[in-house]
């Protein structure tokens, strides 16, 4: 449904990668979204979740419209777009999270359509161009066009509906106004109503994945289905001021879904995956990275007042990679943003400590910034490679690959291949004829030898039936 027009939704690759790039083109900062393998304690605690995005097999459900809640505070759409669902579900967590940075045109859109119904959230979404063009420029160009294919079948089918429903209506006018001879009663016989092609469709079961979300938000956890009329309550929490343990209250209801939709414990194959969202794993390493970088540039600063020769005291080995250790040319320009005023209380303990811990305290620094330096370079190159998959993904290699087969035609560089098509197809087409000529020769002697065992049979009936005695035999 659109009212603004517009290119509609199209669907987008089920991916962590992408669905990062999406918050990120959304606005959103230091946030990513990761794919966990195991919901037990020791897998995700350590990951600090802000919330959860289910992909499942979707079947309909048997919820009760009395079991969903429709709270003021809780941010939630429905979802009125086929090929929108990831962007619905990643959004009602995001608008569920106040300690995130949603950027400025999110955290608009949120204001003004907090005060609307579910439903009108869920047309507010669908008819925002600036959500519409961040989810669509992550798609496939061959997707883009089938989206507009959709619709336009969508319409004609529609229209065709609407003509021949008329003429239906039509159809019962004349009916109505013409006199009919009445009819001789005849006996009513029960019939058997056999199955049509629509029945037969819809009652096969499509392949459908379908995303829902699951947040801690004002002192309960929900699970957010845009499918489903409001939120539903999965658990109460401790405190409506904290969200920590909510893990614990999401756990067993997550089990019911892998359960469900899974096929069970021992089910050969697996229908969904489970993302988290998570605090950017960049911008961590980066601050941590630069705190080891301010913390070197301190202690060297005291102890170039304290002791002009400490560079011969200290380890050779560390003199020379700190030269390194702190160098990142190939990282993006980024403030020192988290951790401010721990890095102030560190200065000034550094300020007084004695001089004997200066060197000690340099070589810590430098061995943790080599470890820090590693994480933000493997985050940059996964960044990287994100970005190439993401070119790679939305590049339109329809017109290329188009111009390259017509220039191999002018060329005659087809028709060798189509030659060999030719041939390949004749010989098949020999071979299947040898096939059956063989089925049909099997054939004729198998009913050959049965002909034969039949004539001895009644032969050999005849002989035993001349040496019955005469009162015996068969007549």
């Amino acid at each position: 449904m659109d009212l603004i027009g517009g290119p509609p939704f199209a669907v987008i690759e089920s991916d962590p990668g992408v669905f990062t790039s999406l918050t990120r083109r959304l606005g959103v900062k230091n946030l990513a979204l990761i794919e966990i393998y195991s919901i037990e304690p020791w897998a995700i605690e350590h990951l600090q979740p802000h919330g959860l995005i289910f992909c499942f097999h979707w079947r309909k459900d048997n919820h009760r419209t009395a079991e969903f809640e429709n709270p003021e505070h809780v941010w939630f759409a429905n979802q009125v777009s086929d090929d929108a669902c990831a962007t619905h579900a990643i959004l009602n967590v995001l608008l569920n999270c106040p300690s995130l940075n949603l950027g400025e045109n999110l955290q608009l859109f949120k204001d003004e359509t907090k005060e609307m119904s579910p439903v009108m959230k869920g047309l507010a979404i669908t008819n925002s161009s600036f959500i519409r063009d961040a989810h669509n420029s992550l798609a496939r160009q061959a997707d883009l066009r089938g989206s507009l294919n959709a619709i336009s079948s969508t319409t004609l089918d529609a229209q065709k509906t609407k003509v021949k429903k008329a003429q239906q209506e039509q159809c019962k006018n004349k009916k109505t106004t013409t006199p009919r001879k009445p009819k001789p009663k005849t006996p009513v016989k029960s019939k058997t109503k056999q199955p049509t092609e629509s029945s037969k469709d819809t009652s096969e079961e499509e392949e459908v994945y379908h995303f829902i979300g699951y947040v801690p938000a004002f002192g309960k956890v929900w699970e957010l289905d845009g499918l489903k009329p409001g939120p539903l309550e999965v658990g109460e929490l401790e405190s409506e001021n904290t969200t920590s343990g909510w893990m614990d209250v999401a756990r067993p209801a997550l089990r019911m879904k892998m359960a469900k939709y899974g096929g069970g414990a021992e089910a050969a194959n697996i229908r969904f995956s489970l993302l988290a969202l998570v605090d950017g794993s960049y911008e961590k390493a980066n601050d941590e990275w630069e705190y080891w970088k301010r913390e070197r540039r301190v202690l060297e600063r005291r102890m170039d007042e304290t002791d002009a020769n400490w560079k011969s005291k200290v380890q050779q080995e560390l003199l020379i990679v700190a030269e390194h250790a702190f160098n990142l040319p190939e990282a993006p320009g980024r403030m020192f943003l988290q951790g401010g005023a721990q890095r102030l209380a560190r200065d000034a303990e550094i300020l007084t400590a004695a001089s004997g811990t200066l060197l000690r305290q340099w070589e810590d620094a430098v061995r943790q910034a080599i470890r820090t330096k590693v994480v933000v370079e493997d985050e940059i190159q996964r960044a990287t490679n994100d970005c190439t998959d993401r070119i790679k993904r939305t590049h339109d290699y329809e017109p290329f690959i188009v111009e390259y087969v017509n220039r191999l035609h002018k060329d005659g560089l087809l028709d060798t291949l189509f030659d060999k098509g030719k041939a390949l197809k004749k010989a098949k087409s020999s071979e299947r004829k040898t096939e059956d000529m063989e089925k049909k020769t099997a054939k004729t002697e198998v009913s050959y030898l049965e002909v034969n065992e039949d004539i001895d049979q009644e032969e050999l009936e005849k002989d035993d039936d001349e040496w019955m005695p005469p009162s015996s035999r068969r007549r």
